[in-house]
């Protein structure tokens, strides 16, 4: 490969390409709304110094397994969601800004002690809601695409005077 080449590749990789929202035009949709967000389009290669030969790539052979060696224990994660749940929430009153940064705080911390009983080629999907008990009522229901003898899940709720806790875990087999 040329100089020339390696020069115009490079900078094909660092280029950013923006769009037509980002100069301040204003494109038309098919129903006649004009968008109203401005947005570039820029690639995720522009740290410079790359070669092809530091990208080497680990070749793995396959394992043929379509069953996991170990399950997820779900008592052990059920007691993981109790212990989390009651501990963070115990002696706490509702807040708008407070729950929103908590959800995110519980679900890694129960994501880590899920991730520490070092099940092998589980995919772990965590979802934390909270809530102001106000005397009203709440469904949640979740939809996916579900192996009934390998998947599973865990849930608990946690309730206290002034708000609830749900946490539920979801443990997908990754083939």
């Amino acid at each position: 490969m040329s100089d020339l080449q390696k020069t115009q590749r490079r900078e094909r990789k660092t280029s950013k390409v923006p769009s037509e929202a980002s100069h301040g035009v204003r494109g038309k949709e098919a129903a006649g709304r004009t968008k109203d967000s401005i947005s570039t389009v820029s690639y995720i290669d522009e740290l410079a110094h790359h070669d092809d030969n530091a990208r080497l790539t680990a070749t793995m052979e396959n394992t043929y397994r379509m069953g996991p060696d170990r399950r997820i224990p779900i008592p052990a994660v059920t007691d993981i969601l109790k212990d989390v749940l009651t501990s963070y929430l115990q002696e706490e009153k509702y807040e708008v800004e407070w729950s929103q940064k908590m959800t995110k705080t519980i679900s890694e911390v129960i994501r880590a002690r899920v991730k520490d009983l070092m099940i092998p080629r589980y995919k772990i999907v965590i979802l934390v809601h909270i809530g102001q008990l106000t005397g009203q009522s709440m469904q949640v229901s979740s939809r996916c695409l579900w192996d009934a003898s390998n998947d599973t899940f865990a849930s608990y709720s946690f309730k206290n005077s002034s708000l609830f806790g749900l946490a539920t875990v979801h443990a997908v087999y990754f083939e």
